[in-house]
């Protein structure tokens, strides 16, 4: 198959930890070719949708990993497969080429689907499962906000379409600084916030449990540096070997059927404690962590599902 990848430059990536890179990796030892292109040359051209990129090859040698023919400008609509895997924010740049990417859907795989990664933001979608997740207020308004810590009194305030960890405070019942935290980030952009019940077992670790077509293939536990209450690994999370509870199971099982449903190939959630608190869908990691604790090939995984929908 001839597979394109949208996503931040593949050179700087950590090939040791980055998602995108095993898709690559395995894609190409599954003979498919494979074309990479960042988000800001995907263009509309007066009914094309064009990307301007580079053939590439993959090798697992930091520093050397990827290697680019000539820059030209494709059809994607020639191409069976996109992968839409640039990093949040998720930002109108990122929902824009949602929807150019969806005009795709006649002739082109796009995985995850693009219509549904638009309207299913990873701390959104949550809301659609309020049994499973910790009580949860998304508001710009300071006063909603200082009635919900006043009602839980350690709460966890973070931007509603941010990733990786950024801006996520803990206001613990002492705090002070909800005010000034909510002038900071309204003060550069006009969305909401979302703050939750802190959950004291993060201590224990932060679950990010893989699925593929909506079935859970494993799982690993991220558990925060001492001092921090952030467990994303590029922020110093230590990944640990950890299985799949019932609790796990019972959350995969109630929201598995909507994401395969709506096209979700590769989703990453994250579980704390009894709690599931993201689900995502954007640009989801922990590929490689779970392969080398687990053993299996969960990239090939990934790839089995995406061929069996190529025929």
């Amino acid at each position: 198959m001839k597979i394109a990848f949208q996503m931040d430059p593949i050179g700087d990536v950590n090939i040791n930890a980055d998602s995108s890179f095993r898709l690559a990796e395995e894609a190409q030892a599954r003979g498919h070719e494979l074309f990479f292109y960042t988000p800001d040359h995907l263009a509309y051209q007066e009914g094309r949708i064009t990307a301007r990129g580079y053939d590439f090859t993959v090798q697992r040698l930091q520093g050397d990993h990827a290697r680019f023919g000539e820059e030209r400008e494709v059809d994607l609509a020639d191409f069976d497969v996109v992968w839409l895997r640039q990093d949040p924010p998720f930002d109108m740049h990122y929902i824009t080429s949602t929807h150019l990417l969806d005009r795709l859907k006649e002739t082109t795989l796009v995985v995850n689907d693009p219509f549904w990664v638009r309207n299913y933001p990873e701390k959104l979608l949550v809301l659609d499962f309020p049994d499973l997740t910790p009580p949860t207020t998304i508001a710009r308004d300071l006063s909603t906000i200082k009635a919900f810590k006043a009602k839980h009194g350690d709460v966890i305030l973070k931007p509603l379409y941010g990733n990786g960890g950024a801006g996520v405070f803990r206001l613990d019942a002492n705090d002070r600084n909800l005010t000034s935290l909510h002038e900071l980030f309204t003060g550069f952009s006009r969305e909401p916030l979302i703050v939750q019940k802190f959950l004291p077992a993060v201590s224990k670790g932060d679950k990010r449990v893989i699925l593929v077509e909506g079935e859970p293939v494993g799982a690993i536990n991220r558990v925060p540096a001492e001092g921090e209450t952030r467990s994303n690994m590029h922020v110093g999370g230590r990944p640990e070997k950890v299985g799949l509870t019932e609790r796990d199971l019972e959350i995969c099982a109630a929201i598995g059927p909507l994401l395969k449903e709506k096209g979700q190939i590769f989703v990453g959630i994250d579980v704390i404690g009894d709690y599931l608190t993201e689900i995502n869908v954007t640009s989801p990691t922990g590929i490689q962590e779970l392969e080398r604790f687990d053993g299996e090939n969960i990239a090939g995984k990934i790839w089995e599902a995406i061929e069996a929908k190529r025929g």
